[in-house]
């Protein structure tokens, strides 16, 4: 597909009506294992249901007073990545996170900049799961909670260094960017943090062999406001807000997910991506 296709084809819908899976809530506490769990234990607890949900285009209907990470709880920027080859862990890890701490620095205003893992997705189911790639996600979360957001500074700081970082403003924000080739398939879709309340966020546990983490689910309310950018190319990153210690009305996590698109062609490739999550100091 040609980047003129592309174009134009992104700018014909102004939004799209999907089905987007939220939490039911049942008063329990969820648990998802990032492994093969315990026999008899299932993968995932907790039920979700299918709502229909327009998702607006926000390269055509961005919000009201346009899009900010501190008010919205992302942002969409542009910057050619510092690699071409995401096979390789070790030019990730060095000038992909070099660049990245740069531009997050640069487009946040943070004082530091800590990257601290990412997570290649790829929807060809299988195709990479030996280099450590996953499927896209289809189930709409954020990817820390009010707890285990400043549990993440304790576990990459000594103990003194974490304490006195607590005492200020620091954030978690995710860099997400497509990888090889533009989104043809199973783009994200962000909600705006003002459209959201506390009581719609359902924390759950996210058990790995070594340790113990915590994300939130959501529960469906008609006030949330989703948007999504089309036929994202690998020069285009988002920032996706996932904690933020401040109050004051910053956003402070941020409702995304994985979906359908039905404008789709028949032939669209597997969506290739890349996110990297940073804890910022401000």
């Amino acid at each position: 597909m040609s980047d003129a296709v592309v174009e134009r084809d992104a700018r014909q819908h102004a939004e799209v009506r999907v089905g987007l899976n939220y939490l039911v809530p049942a008063g329990v506490h969820p648990v998802t294992y990032a492994y093969d769990p315990p026999p008899g234990v299932p993968r995932r607890s907790g039920e979700y249901r299918t709502h229909a949900i327009a998702i607006s285009n926000a390269r055509l209907r961005p919000p009201p007073g346009g899009l900010s990470i501190d008010r919205n709880g992302f942002e969409l920027h542009r910057a050619t990545p510092a690699i071409d080859d995401f096979s390789d862990e070790a030019a990730i890890r060095s000038r992909y996170y070099a660049q990245s701490e740069r531009l997050l620095a640069q487009w946040t205003g943070a004082k530091r900049v800590v990257i601290f893992d990412h997570t290649l997705r790829d929807g060809r189911l299988g195709t990479l799961r030996s280099e450590g790639a996953k499927e896209p996600v289809h189930l709409i979360h954020n990817d820390q909670t009010f707890v285990s957001g400043p549990r993440r500074v304790r576990d990459h700081f000594p103990a003194g260094e974490a304490a006195r970082l607590l005492e200020g403003r620091f954030a978690i924000v995710n860099l997400w960017r497509p990888v090889g080739e533009a989104v043809e398939s199973s783009p994200l879709a962000l909600c705006d943090a003002r459209s959201i309340e506390a009581r719609h966020a359902v924390a759950q546990d996210l058990v790995y062999s070594t340790m113990r983490g915590e994300t939130y689910a959501f529960v469906h309310d008609e006030r949330h406001r989703w948007y999504y950018f089309p036929h994202m190319t690998p020069d285009e990153a988002l920032l996706i807000k996932i904690y933020d210690s401040a109050g004051d009305g910053i956003a402070r996590f941020t409702a995304h997910t994985a979906f359908d698109d039905p404008t789709s062609p028949a032939d669209a490739r597997p969506r290739r991506s890349i996110e990297l999550r940073s804890l910022l100091f401000f």
